[in-house]
């Protein structure tokens, strides 16, 4: 079965669990958390999927990624998961779960990647610029430093980028004389 397809499946099946419980929202934040303890720690993933490990220390260890308490919605749902073996799927799932509370809540991510620190002005005007074209949509916004881009900035909205940046238009140019 395809990967995509389980963590999608558990991830919608936990979204409309937690829209009962009133607790979608509590439940992003946790996933946006367990999601970021996936990105910071490579050796979460091989913990959580070593069968050595017991069965309680996997659900306390994902809890404590995810920073939800013993009793909440995501708790019942990590049980649920270890359960049914997918535990190894849990960065996907919360990946999923996030994309599926976006698009239900109508909320944008935004991010915006500089060469260096930009005044406060002028991002702030990237942001009013891509919020006009959003129309109505809340954002998420981020911003994040990355000196390979020599000079210039990068804008994502969701799936959609705008690469204005040095390192881009150098690479275009090299393609070019290449062809040439």
């Amino acid at each position: 079965m395809n990967d995509g397809l389980i963590a999608r499946r558990y991830a919608k099946a936990f979204l409309k669990y937690a829209d009962e419980k009133k607790a979608s929202k509590q439940a992003y934040g946790q996933m946006r958390q367990l999601d970021e303890a996936y990105a910071a720690e490579a050796k979460l993933k091989k913990a959580v999927g070593n069968r050595f490990i017991s069965v309680a220390d996997k659900e306390q260890l994902l809890l404590t990624a995810a920073g939800a308490k013993p009793g909440d919605c995501l708790a019942k749902f990590i049980k649920l998961v270890i359960s049914h073996n997918r535990e190894g799927f849990m960065r996907e799932m919360s990946k999923a779960y996030q994309d599926l509370y976006r698009e239900a809540n109508n909320i944008a991510q935004i991010e915006i990647v500089t060469a260096a620190q930009m005044p406060a002005a002028t991002l702030k005007r990237i942001t009013d610029v891509v919020k006009g074209l959003l129309a109505g949509k809340q954002i998420e916004e981020t911003h994040r430093i990355d000196p390979s881009l020599i000079g210039g900035f990068i804008v994502r909205v969701d799936t959609v980028q705008l690469d204005a940046s040095i390192k881009n238009e150098l690479k275009k140019l090299r393609l070019k004389l290449l062809k040439n």
